[in-house]
């Protein structure tokens, strides 16, 4: 993938350090927002149910989503970039290990929220689905230009909540989201150090 422009006034680099801070502090208030929308709201928690079918239909649709990911980016020129972007600020300051964190943390917090407390308050129903679907989209906004990313997040947001609709179980979008983003970050960062070697050989 192909590095930003340095005189991208937008982009500016992040350190290991603050990629992972601001993570747990995103992973956080999304959990604190969880805790007291159950404590002090009228919203119930989605089930989670532990079931060897609901981890491999959770396991699966993570691949498909990923796939599915590969082929808009390959196709969809706008995205592309506006994942370059976002991949290289979140990323690329980032080692192996710390990928388990990525895919852990925003997987467990967003699934909490979105599609445990916001899906079903909002109805297990296609307008739930698209409400939380859209809130979901707009949480990965940084900036105008990511908009395409936004349209993709929205997308996935979608094909979560059906999933928890047709399951009730939440342990299949939490699933499902933690292995796109595990898969997706793996992918990227083989990618990136196989890119950087070729260029030292250059």
């Amino acid at each position: 993938m192909s590095d930003p422009l340095p005189e991208d006034p937008e982009f500016i680099p992040l350190t290991r350090t603050q990629v992972l801070i601001a993570m747990g502090v995103t992973a956080v208030v999304l959990l604190l927002v969880t805790k007291l929308w159950l404590q002090f709201g009228s919203a119930v928690l989605l089930p989670v149910r532990w079931s060897a079918i609901a981890l491999l239909i959770g396991l699966g649709l993570g691949v498909t989503i990923t796939l599915a990911s590969s082929v808009v980016y390959a196709f969809w020129t706008a995205y592309r970039q506006s994942a370059d972007y976002y991949l290289d600020l979140v990323l690329k300051p980032l080692v192996l290990p710390d990928l388990i964190w990525l895919g852990l943390l925003p997987g467990l917090s967003e699934e909490l929220l979105f599609r445990g407390v916001m899906l079903p308050t909002f109805g297990l129903d296609t307008e739930g689905v698209i409400f939380s679907s859209l809130c979901f989209g707009v949480l990965h906004l940084s900036s105008f230009r990511q908009w395409p990313y936004v349209v993709w997040a929205t997308t996935i947001g979608l094909v979560l909540g059906t999933s928890a609709v047709m399951t009730n179980n939440l342990l299949v979008p939490i699933v499902a989201h933690v292995a796109t983003n595990l898969i997706s970050s793996c992918l990227w960062k083989w990618g990136d150090r196989d890119k950087s070697k070729m260029i030292d050989e250059e």
